[in-house]
């Protein structure tokens, strides 16, 4: 059984309303807080709209240095409940048959509420590195806060041996994933009666022929590779997954919109990737729309992106990890996570933390105790071999 201080922790923190469209200030505040009581010194770095706050934290060495140690990373935004039909109050913590229900129960506040539970054990060890908590906003919209975190730290000449990002792997270590890069792309054509359809330039006829192209891409890199068989999807992925257009069924579209995203294994260029798209649209689709309307232009905007993740096996934080779980399998994912944010940051990283992905996001989303007491026992373990 986890700990009353975990769980009355985890139902603090599922209390507060921190979907990703929402401020988060009231939890980083209260934890804030929480840790100054303590003695923890702690740092707010502030959205560039003061809106939202990342939390930066310190339980130093025995020695007071605070250079060095481990860092465990989380973020604090939700994903939004709206539609969902869920049993409970999703922002109300609610216990059934071993199982903490809650919207960020799994993903990700049981492993920041484990690791604020234990502050005071971590205290009193005599550790010869520092422990850190780097606690962000806006991961899961695009990973928008730890850039800015970790820019900052940069500046201050923070150095860190190693990171844990916390996100639901059953407590199973995770050393590699998927980058995620999500863009919008506008198209402007012209608009004519539909009766008149020489005087228009379809917008949305134009933009099925460049939604087909990033399908035949996609299809490419699942015919053709690169391949890496320890994902569970093996090769890159690319999808069209919003569109909107059109003001009647009697009228050429002059605007359409569609968003789409591609997910590229390690070691693949995302620039490249987008480069092929955007040389299709300029050697090919941009021109046949110009002959039909001149001032025709198709924009890309990025709205979302975070780097992939692979973590070397000869990485001390690696094997420390793996010595800690007892479990060396080597294990890669296909959802994104701030690792690759980090280990970008040049601070070796791993993912490791309570909760199956499984149960994240969907309605009466869950933690089950044991695996609570498996990231207590772990953040233990790890705070010892500091």
């Amino acid at each position: 059984m986890s700990t009353p201080n975990t769980r009355s922790w985890l139902q603090t923190l599922v209390g507060f309303d921190t979907t990703s469209r929402h401020s988060n200030l009231h939890l980083i505040e209260h934890v804030r807080d929480a840790l100054a009581a303590q003695g923890v010194p702690v740092q707010l770095i502030r959205s560039p709209d003061g809106a939202k706050s990342n939390l930066f934290a310190t339980l130093p060495a025995r020695d007071g240095s605070t250079q060095g140690g481990i860092a465990l990373s989380g973020h604090t935004d939700v994903v939004p409940v709206d539609g969902q039909q869920w049993d409970t109050d999703p922002f109300a913590l609610t216990e059934i048959d071993g199982k903490l229900y809650g919207r960020g129960t799994c993903d990700m506040k049981g492993f920041i509420a484990a690791g604020l539970a234990l502050v005071p054990e971590f205290l009193a060890m005599p550790r010869s590195k520092p422990l850190h908590f780097a606690l962000s906003y806006d991961e899961e919209v695009g990973c928008l806060g730890a850039p800015v975190m970790l820019h900052q730290l940069r500046l201050q000449g923070q150095r860190l041996d190693g990171c844990i990002v916390g996100e639901p792997t059953s407590m199973q270590p995770v050393v590699a994933h998927k980058g995620i890069n999500v863009w919008r792309c506008t198209l402007h054509g012209k608009a004519a009666h539909s009766s008149l359809t020489p005087r228009g330039s379809n917008a949305i006829e134009y933009a099925a022929r460049l939604i087909c192209r990033i399908r035949d891409m996609a299809d490419s890199y699942r015919a053709n590779g690169p391949y890496d068989q320890f994902f569970d999807v093996p090769y890159t992925t690319m999808t069209t997954n919003q569109i909107s257009g059109g003001i009647a069924v009697n009228t050429i579209p002059e605007r359409c919109e569609f968003a789409y995203e591609f997910r590229n294994l390690p070691g693949m260029d995302p620039a490249g990737i987008q480069a092929q798209v955007e040389a299709y649209v300029q050697q090919e689709l941009l021109p046949r729309m110009r002959q039909e309307f001149a001032e025709a232009r198709i924009e890309f905007d990025s709205l979302a992106g975070a780097p992939a993740f692979d973590s070397a096996e000869t990485e001390a934080i690696n094997q420390l990890v793996q010595a800690l779980t007892g479990d060396r399998t080597k294990r890669k994912v296909a959802y994104a996570t701030e690792a690759g944010l980090f280990q970008q940051a040049g601070i070796p990283t791993v993912v490791c933390g309570p909760g199956a992905i499984a149960d994240a996001h969907k309605a009466n989303e869950y933690v089950e105790l044991a695996q609570l007491q498996r990231c207590e026992d772990f953040l233990r373990k790890l705070a010892q071999s500091l």
